[in-house]
């Protein structure tokens, strides 16, 4: 397993360190399901978009850690032209605020949020992830 800095120790993660975390969870996803999102991008911002916000009905730019942009499998259809590559982006301001707020694992939160989001690709609602997570516990 490799070194993980202490962050209490260290500044703030930078986007990169958001980005190598998320990698590290990225390679814990099973095969047969990172099969299907390997043409999906991951990105790191610090904030969702005045565009996003207002689309997601966000009150605060921290509300959103994360978010699914794209076509779900359940809906594409062969025959269709592709719009856009499909996204998950992962916000680093609120991720960090939330982190800091519950005293999660870091590394934990990402993988959380990052596999939340590639639920989204796959077609699931929130609600079915709940109960998903529900089931975890």
């Amino acid at each position: 397993m490799p070194h993980r800095p202490d962050w209490r120790l260290t500044p703030s993660p930078t986007l990169e360190d958001i980005e190598e975390i998320a990698a590290e969870a990225y390679g814990t996803i099973p095969e047969v399901l990172r099969a299907h999102v390997e043409a999906v991008a991951i990105r790191v911002e610090q904030f969702p978009d005045d565009e996003t916000l207002a689309e997601m009905e966000a009150e605060s730019p921290f509300e959103l850690l994360g978010l699914y942009r794209g076509v779900s499998l359940d809906q594409k259809s062969i025959g269709d032209a592709p719009q856009d590559i499909d996204r998950i982006f992962l916000y680093r301001r609120p991720l960090l605020d939330y982190w800091c707020e519950t005293g999660e694992e870091l590394g934990p939160l990402v993988r959380h949020v990052l596999i939340h989001e590639i639920g989204h690709h796959f077609g699931f609602s929130d609600e079915d992830m709940e109960a998903i997570d529900a089931a975890d516990e």
